[in-house]
């Protein structure tokens, strides 16, 4: 994605790159942008209603006597606010929480690894410790490695918002060439490492590992660690909460310059904001948060479960879309490719094959059942809506022709 989103930055992104891919077949690629474009956006707005949802319980460790839907409504409605005002406030406030994300995690890391080489105070030197403890390493063999790592992909998710804000960027091909090619040290270092020391210092089997950060702190004897804990993960919470908004509106905004959503929504602000776009957008965060206090055991659920595997599907289809546009560019323009996938095709082959076994594994893992049943059944009302909104389109084609025809005649008469 960071391959093509450098070559041709466009509205949009893998939403415009699908409908490019496969245009040598103009239904595929209308298939493809219209599935792709909504269900990233159905993706987005869940995810703001759960971040909104999560944010409120937080803060109710503050204030616990509030109606936490309140709290959920309002947090919603300040980042809301933040991104109808102009993409560079939506810039500001995701630099300063991305900033205090880092500081923490990196604070974390360096805390933890004094603590295994022995150099924090009243401590001796453990090493791997608890990693290799309570019947050694992987004590219950791959089964549930292999599904946790199945859970696990749903966290990678919006490593791709970076390509939707390449058209709103100053220095698109420098900016989005070096955010993809620290994709992977940064998971490495935010997500493997600090989960590494985890695992070293709390034991795997103890009840506190259902905290890992918040366990680990307790471990080293840090005072006050609840109340930092629960301000870091409301600060990612919000982060992420303020990136929902802006990757919704985005792709909804998109949408609409194929016609695959009402052309109404393309209204942008003096500002370039598009103001209806994050309207409707977080329109459907507030009925969902609604729905999880009103409805929280019929319609929140199937939208809980569904999410995920959705997500799934768009990067799936980013994927093939890679390949065939990749061997385009490679026969048209060669020099738009400033950054190159790896072991192209191979390699990306190998994410088609890998991204497939994760969605197969899913209809076999008693946990994930429901969630790939769900996200089936959320492509196909998808895939419905498209084709009555293809057929509604050819219906009006051929009464077009039809006026078209009769006019011809009646002109050509009067000449």
């Amino acid at each position: 994605l960071g391959e093509l989103a450098t070559a041709s930055p466009v509205s949009g992104s893998f939403y415009a790159y699908a409908r490019h891919a496969f245009q040598d077949s103009p239904y595929l690629s209308r298939l493809a942008g219209f599935m792709t474009g909504w269900m990233y956006w159905y993706f987005w707005v869940i995810v703001i209603a759960l971040e909104a949802i999560v944010g409120a319980k937080l803060f109710a460790y503050w204030l616990p006597d509030t109606p936490q839907w309140i709290v959920s409504l309002v947090l919603l409605a300040l980042l809301t606010a933040t991104n109808l005002f102009s993409v560079k406030s939506f810039g500001e406030f995701e630099f300063w929480f991305s900033s205090i994300k880092v500081a923490a995690i990196g604070l974390f890391i360096f805390l933890c690894t004094l603590y295994m080489f022995g150099l924090w105070p009243n401590h001796q030197a453990a090493g791997f410790g608890e990693l290799l403890n309570h019947g050694g390493f992987m004590p219950n063999g791959w089964g549930p490695v292999l599904s946790g790592a199945v859970a696990a992909t749903g966290f990678y998710f919006g490593a791709e918002i970076v390509t939707i804000a390449a058209a709103e960027t100053k220095d698109p091909e420098k900016s989005v060439a070096k955010a993809t090619q620290s994709v992977i040290s940064r998971v490495l270092i935010f997500y493997v490492c600090s989960i590494l020391l985890v695992v070293c210092i709390v034991p795997w089997n103890s009840p506190e590992i259902a905290t890992p950060y918040v366990s680990a702190l307790k471990v080293l004897n840090i005072p006050f660690v609840a109340d930092i804990m629960n301000v870091v993960i409301l600060v990612a919470v919000l982060s992420c909460l303020n990136s929902g908004v802006y990757a919704a509106s985005r792709m909804l905004f998109a949408l609409t310059q194929n016609g695959d959503a009402p052309r109404s929504l393309t209204k942008l602000s003096k500002n370039g904001v598009p103001i209806r776009a994050i309207l409707f957008s977080t329109l459907f965060g507030y009925l969902s948060i609604l729905a999880s206090y009103f409805s929280p055991d019929a319609v929140f659920p199937f939208l809980v479960e569904s999410y995920g595997t959705v997500a799934l599907f768009v990067y799936i289809v980013i994927a093939f879309s890679q390949i065939r546009l990749r061997r385009h560019l490679e026969r048209v323009a060669p020099e738009c490719l400033k950054v190159r996938m790896w072991c192209f095709p191979y390699l990306s082959y190998f994410a088609i094959i890998g991204m497939l076994s994760i969605f197969t594994a899913m209809a076999f893992i008693p946990g994930l059942q429901k969630a790939f049943w769900f996200g089936i059944a959320s492509a196909g009302i998808l895939f419905c809506i498209f084709i009555i909104r293809d057929y509604i389109e050819l219906i009006k084609l051929r009464h077009q022709s039809t006026q078209l025809n009769t006019l011809i005649p009646a002109k050509q008469t009067k000449i």
